[in-house]
């Protein structure tokens, strides 16, 4: 899941040499990652994909008068008060026009309510999945191109019930706005439909044994555990202890948990019963594979989690400075949600010249991204679809598409 040729340092140092040599006409746009902590495995592709939006549109000549976009970098390390100081500096020192990511929920809600908001910065994540994140107050400012949890939670508990057949499960998720919005979600969609929650419990991240926590769980009769966490902190113990005891025949993941990191520390070998629920797009639609053809010319692989989604967002970023008119905050803020959606002409992934030719000639656009559409609704979600993933040959595969 990690691109190609971009690793965490090589990154982190391009971007910032960007905002270093950046003229002063060009216009900034804060990248916020976790490229450090629980994610940091996930984090390097999402951002790559990003950066290719924001080169594709200089290629095509930048923005309004031949303006740049620049990236700015800065390490949310998937928790709040990281996410906060980032986020403070990209926003009153860097004078950033608007933000990308964060990446992790709590560092989002955490980065949106003590700096976003207040400062009037759109922020747009293309992995926050809390539903934690709809009923913020935020004055029209938080957006994400990735579908709420509350749409996953429902998507596992119905695969797992109906098509894998599993009608008693034990559930462990890490304690944070992530964790607990799935688990819930899971949980009321599972029993609705008859199946019996044998264990439940939080967990909190970074312990260096959950063999007690395991033991519990397993005292409830399940063979299949649920596991909400991140594939680089909790999930990957939990699911080493589980087969050091024996305790578990079968683990289910949320999105977090599909990362390299599990398969390589782990062995394909030992994972034949794990599966992973992810948010996917139409692999079959033109616009997907104009990004991955695009994606792997740079060097990129289009396998990792959310890659899609962090190209759509760096795009729409893009298209709504253009639409504004200008990088005026509230005005960049205002335009986004009248380039994602209907009613207005097609474009796609690659298409930035076609999109700002139709906006000179003031005609609407409707973007559709690699992940699909993107009609954000009032609290700044969209819909989407969700895969599931084995593994296979030592990688994970995707078996099925859920609506």
């Amino acid at each position: 899941m990690a691109l190609k040729t971009v690793t965490t340092s090589a990154f982190v140092a391009a971007t910032s040499l960007c905002a270093a040599s950046a003229a002063a006409d060009d216009i900034k746009i804060g990248f916020l990652g976790g490229l450090t902590g629980p994610i940091a495995g996930l984090a390097p592709p999402i951002l790559a994909a990003a950066q290719l939006a924001l080169d594709e549109v200089n290629a095509a000549g930048g923005v309004l008068d031949g303006m740049k976009l620049v990236s700015v970098t800065g390490d949310s390390q998937c928790n709040a008060q990281a996410a906060v100081d980032a986020a403070t500096k990209l926003v009153n020192v860097e004078q950033v026009a608007a933000v990308f990511g964060p990446m992790c929920s709590g560092a989002t809600i955490a980065a949106a309510n003590s700096v976003m908001v207040p400062s009037g910065v759109m922020t747009i994540s293309a992995s926050a999945t809390s539903p934690e994140l709809t009923g913020l107050d935020d004055n029209n400012l938080v957006f994400r191109t990735v579908p709420s949890d509350a749409y996953q939670g429902v998507a596992a508990a119905n695969y797992t019930f109906n098509t894998m057949g599993v009608k008693k499960v034990a559930v462990t998720y890490i304690n944070n706005d992530y964790g607990v919005g799935l688990a819930e979600t899971f949980k009321k969609t599972f029993e609705a439909l008859g199946g019996e929650v044998a264990g439940y419990q939080a967990h909190e991240p970074k312990k260096a044994s959950y063999r007690s926590e395991i033991a519990s769980l397993a005292s409830g009769g399940a063979d299949t555990l649920m596991l909400f966490a991140y594939e680089n902190d909790s999930g990957l113990t939990i699911i080493r202890e589980s087969l050091e005891n024996g305790l578990f025949e079968k683990f289910i993941g949320g999105d977090g948990m599909k990362g390299d990191v599990i398969i390589k520390e782990l062995g394909a070998e030992n994972l034949g019963n794990f599966t992973v629920t992810a948010p996917t797009s139409d692999h079959d639609a033109a616009a997907w594979k104009t990004f991955v053809a695009a994606f792997e010319k740079a060097g990129g692989s289009a396998d990792g989690v959310f890659v899609g989604q962090g190209y759509d967002a760096a795009m729409l970023i893009a298209l709504a400075i253009e639409k504004a008119g200008s990088a005026d905050r509230a005005a960049v803020a205002k335009a986004i949600a009248e380039v994602a959606g209907a009613p207005g002409e097609a474009v796609g992934p690659g298409e930035f010249a076609k999109a700002k030719g139709l906006i000179a000639e003031g005609k609407d656009i409707d973007y559709t991204g690699a992940t699909g559409s993107h009609d954000f609704d009032e609290a700044g979600d969209v819909g989407g679809l969700y895969a599931v993933h084995t593994v296979k040959d030592g990688a994970f595969a995707q078996v099925a598409v859920i609506d």
